[in-house]
């Protein structure tokens, strides 16, 4: 029995790669449906295949070593700071409350948080961020999602613009979880980009709680568009904060100004 599971194993990874051979790239969902077997075994399969250095995984699939592919800027930085991001988002698990609704940035460290939400019951997770939603749809049977409307921001897989604005207008969460580019002192919380600084403000004004995400290489990083100040977000969860940096600019926030509560995740 086990040897015929590992043929059959073995004659599905070797289609796999002729797929690759063909198309430059796969997706999880379109190999389950294609092979009748669970996300999970694919995902299986795809670990193995990069394991011997046959292709190259990417969040909801992968990609060829051989062929050209435009690969998104989120996928490209998914293994960046990966165990930092991911003592993050165990600690920010911890705010989640079974029945909340999230308001939920775009980001690798935003997914690592998204990949923990299985452990709570009746989430509904707003994003304008298509990976994010991609991942409910393919893993999180028990959470719902809503997408925001507006324009594809080519590369990087989120939506912007009036519409998504529009759509933050109607919308009241309990909590909005808010991955900054750069925490910069004496600045705030930073993005490269005017319409997402844009759509992070509007998450902000919609949700009743406000948690930043950030791992220690996004303090005073390089951030062109200031989309709020500290004293704006009630949590910062981060893995450390080096020399104590966050925790300054806390201090020299005015007397009986809001004071967001500083949550350290050691990876």
């Amino acid at each position: 029995m086990a040897d015929h599971a590992h043929s059959f194993a073995e004659e599905r990874r070797a289609a796999i790669m002729g797929m690759l051979d063909r198309s430059a790239s796969v997706q999880v969902a379109e190999l389950a449906r294609t092979f009748g077997v669970s996300a999970v075994t694919i995902r299986t399969d795809l670990d193995a295949l990069e394991a011997d250095g046959k292709l190259r995984r990417t969040h909801g699939g992968a990609v060829s070593l051989h062929k050209t592919l435009t690969v998104s800027i989120q996928d490209r930085r998914v293994n960046v700071n990966a165990a930092a991001k991911q003592a993050i988002a165990r600690r920010a698990i911890e705010l989640v409350d079974n029945g909340d609704s999230l308001l939920v940035d775009s980001g690798t460290t935003a997914l690592e948080f998204v990949r923990m939400l299985g452990q709570r019951t009746g989430i509904t997770v707003i994003t304008a961020d298509l990976s994010i939603a991609n991942y409910i749809d393919e893993s999180l049977p028990g959470v719902d999602a809503i997408l925001l409307g507006g324009s594809l921001r080519k590369g990087h897989r989120y939506l912007q613009g009036p519409l998504a604005m529009r759509s933050l207008d109607i919308i009241h969460a309990d909590k909005a979880f808010l991955c900054p580019t750069a925490i910069v002192a004496n600045s705030g919380l930073m993005t490269n980009y005017e319409q997402m600084a844009e759509v992070k403000r509007g998450m902000m004004h919609a949700a009743r709680e406000r948690i930043v995400l950030a791992d220690a290489s996004k303090i005073n990083g390089r951030g062109l568009f200031r989309f709020a100040g500290l004293s704006e977000v009630d949590i910062a969860v981060m893995d450390a904060d080096p020399a104590g940096v966050v925790a300054a600019e806390l201090e020299r926030l005015p007397e009986g100004a809001p004071r967001p509560r500083l949550v350290l995740a050691q990876p």
